[in-house]
């Protein structure tokens, strides 16, 4: 796969903590990369961010104006309308149906791309990425929670902003055979840290210190690491087995654990696939600015399909 050649472009990503937000040149080059906190507390949580971006957008012209960009390209997470431009909720940040395609035209005064976060951090690693050699792939984020990109046949299934959202997938519940949980309540970043918080009474920052834990010989960090490695298995089997995807790119905070996840998620995915092909399991490359090029990657598409400009 190929990215668009344009020029600069003003690509933001929106977060749970932060927006981060940069000029991308054509090479991918990042242009006065900042961080800026992402409003929590405001009566209407869409405009308050559209506010931030556009308050950003201004400045940018304003510092950098040898880099002039015809068009912005913007992602938020949650369950996201991409055709409508609509963001259907967030619970984290608080918005519902709010209209972020149309308000952020209106208050920007040009092109504006929007998108889902994740699925715009897949389609840049689908793209320019480690799953850039596949036509079916599958890029999980892994943080928090869990959502993915899902590529069939070179492009992403959408399913009205729901495809993906294999975090909400059920698995065997690790501690009651007869019940199901959802995937990210055991697989996750987030859950790997609070489910041994739970059992061992004892408070750890996040999945990383449970791994190390493990690594010392804490059973109790062991089970909860080997039970989130078995609950990312069965789902990805499922995928694989009705997809038959090529390639899983792990992205997000737990892919920082490299091998120690990899490893064992391969063979625990082999164990339960009986099909002849194998996927590859192979970790992002595009770490953590990978939201950020897909934003710049979906304005640039956008400047693409109207190369004699939009009206």
């Amino acid at each position: 796969m190929a990215w668009p050649a344009v020029g600069p472009v003003l690509a933001f990503d929106v977060g749970g903590t932060d927006i981060k937000s940069g000029i991308v040149l054509a090479g991918n080059e990042i242009i006065g990369l900042k961080r800026s906190p992402t409003p929590r507390s405001a009566p209407d949580p869409g405009e308050a961010i559209l506010a931030v971006i556009a308050h950003l957008t201004t400045r940018y012209r304003t510092a950098y104006p040898e880099l002039p960009f015809d068009a912005v390209g913007f992602v938020v997470p949650g369950l996201v309308d991409e055709t409508a431009g609509i963001g259907i909720l967030s619970s984290n940040l608080g918005w519902r149906d709010f209209p972020f395609a149309a308000r952020a035209r209106a208050l920007l005064d040009t092109h504006v791309a929007f998108g889902h976060d994740v699925a715009a951090a897949g389609e840049a690693e689908f793209r320019g990425g480690a799953a850039m050699d596949s036509d079916d792939a599958i890029v999980m984020v892994n943080g928090t929670g869990i959502a993915a990109a899902v590529f069939c046949d070179g492009r992403r299934i959408k399913g009205g902003g729901y495809a993906g959202e294999l975090g909400h997938a059920v698995v065997p519940d690790p501690d009651d055979p007869l019940r199901t949980v959802m995937l990210e309540s055991v697989g996750s970043a987030g859950a790997i840290a609070a489910r041994y918080s739970a059992a061992s009474g004892q408070a750890v920052a996040g999945s990383r210190d449970v791994l190390h834990l493990a690594s010392t010989g804490d059973k109790v960090a062991q089970r909860v690491w080997d039970q989130a490695i078995d609950a990312l298995a069965f789902s990805i089997a499922q995928c694989i087995c009705i997809l038959g995807t090529e390639t899983v790119v792990m992205g997000g905070g737990i892919s920082g654990a490299g091998e120690s996840l990899l490893a064992p998620l391969r063979r625990a995915v082999d164990g339960r696939l009986t099909l002849p092909k194998r996927p590859r399991i192979v970790p992002a490359l595009l770490g953590e600015n990978a939201g950020l090029l897909g934003a710049a990657l979906k304005a640039r598409q956008l400047l693409n399909q109207h190369p004699g400009g939009l009206e």
